[in-house]
């Protein structure tokens, strides 16, 4: 495995694997697999409702707790001091571990300066070893790099072949902030895997197309953290270390940018409307005891 070194100098492994869309039923295996073929980054969140599952995995798979990165988010209901504060405590023990390697504000909505706040307060008594945010576009990045105590480490986005994220790569590196890609393949939408560029560039290496993406994220410095739930994709995905992609064959993918996403834009007010609905319905969910 390779690492990159966060502003912080926590080096964090450069492929991890993500559980967004893991059910619990089969988190729990899924994860021991992934530790099984060689894995030690794992990202999840609270708002993934697998988080006990997660820390089972780990606790029974006989892999050392130092061996493993482990990241997880705070969801938009928990923002502000307090509320973040005890969520990350909380998922602490789900998770079954006395401190965390990576904490994410999920959105940039809602009180995320009370939400940042608590998690600065966390790293520095040591119970994080790095903080970082999601899905924060380079407005609202540059504001809390500018203006917070401790600068976000990571910034978890969308990026893959067809929504490269470009201008915001460039503003994450004038601030010392670690891209990472959530939707590394943009879950195949548009059809990525069938894509004529990355089959052919595949073909020249004895590659699959989701490989040559992963390989092409990486040489650009974008930390990924694929999905699967078949240990042999997860096998495949990992087996990315031995090839590397020319410069004509990284501008033949850099032609794909549709510089448009590939799901749905932050920036976009009925989305932000439908994120307020969500944290209603599960406000209402918890209050009837009827969320898990």
């Amino acid at each position: 495995m390779e690492y990159t070194a966060l502003s912080n100098g926590v080096k964090m492994p450069v492929l991890g694997y993500g559980v967004y869309q893991v059910s619990p039923a089969e988190c729990e295996r899924c994860v021991r697999d992934a530790l099984t073929a060689g894995y030690r980054s794992l990202d999840t969140a609270q708002s993934y409702f697998n988080e006990e599952q997660v820390g089972a995995a780990m606790a029974n798979s006989g892999v050392p707790r130092q061996e493993i990165f482990l990241t997880t988010k705070v969801w938009v209901e928990h923002y502000g001091y307090e509320a973040a504060r005890a969520s990350v405590l909380e998922s602490m023990r789900r998770l079954r571990t006395d401190y965390l390697d990576l904490v994410l504000l999920h959105q940039p909505f809602s009180d995320y300066y009370g939400a940042w706040r608590a998690l600065e307060d966390l790293y520095q008594e040591g119970k994080l070893r790095a903080i970082g945010v999601s899905n924060f576009y380079p407005d609202r990045l540059v504001d809390l790099a500018s203006f917070a105590r401790i600068r976000p480490m990571v910034n978890q986005v969308e990026i893959h072949p067809y929504h490269q994220q470009t201008e915001a790569l460039g503003w994450m590196k004038k601030y010392g902030v670690q891209p990472e890609a959530w939707a590394p393949f943009g879950e195949g939408r548009g059809g990525l895997f069938t894509d004529p560029v990355l089959t052919g560039i595949g073909k020249r290496y004895g590659k699959s197309a989701a490989q040559v993406m992963l390989r092409w994220h990486l040489q650009r410095g974008v930390v990924v953290i694929p999905k699967s739930t078949h240990i042999e994709r997860m096998q495949e995905n990992l087996n990315v270390f031995d090839f590397s992609l020319t410069g004509e064959e990284l501008a033949a993918i850099g032609a794909l940018d549709k510089k448009q996403s590939a799901f749905f834009s932050h920036q976009d007010p009925n989305m932000v409307e439908w994120f307020v609905k969500m944290v209603e319905a599960r406000s209402t969910r918890r209050g009837t005891g009827t969320e898990t």
